[in-house]
């Protein structure tokens, strides 16, 4: 009886644990995940190739909270190798990504530019 026990927490903590799962990945930038909840706004991105770097804005919204959005960000960027410097802003490399939210509506906006440092 007391292993059933132990192995169902164990079960559940660790399922606790687990960054939830993403929406997909953000179009212009083939490695940004999408946090749950917010849809790629089409059309609305660039992708700007320069002698300095890549400069890449995209955006995306759906009706979310901001903290839960800065949340995922904060537990799924460092396993994609981003080292974060503020709630809002993360290094990798040679890049910076930069996220700013804002109300529209009901609806948050999430707009993601990422450039060289």
């Amino acid at each position: 009886m007391r292993k059933i026990i132990l192995v169902s927490s164990l079960v559940l903590i660790l399922g606790l644990s687990q960054p939830a799962a993403a929406e997909g990945y953000l179009g212009v930038y083939e490695d940004l995940p999408l946090a749950p909840g917010l849809t790629e706004v089409h059309g609305a991105g660039l992708t700007f190739d320069s002698p300095a770097g890549r400069i890449v804005e995209g955006y995306a919204k759906g009706a979310v909270k901001a903290g839960d959005i800065l949340k995922f960000y904060a537990t799924t960027l460092p396993q994609l190798g981003w080292t974060r410097e503020t709630d809002t802003l993360y290094r990798r490399e040679a890049e910076m990504l930069k996220l700013d939210t804002e109300l529209e509506g009901r609806a948050l906006v999430v707009h993601f530019t990422i450039s060289p440092e």
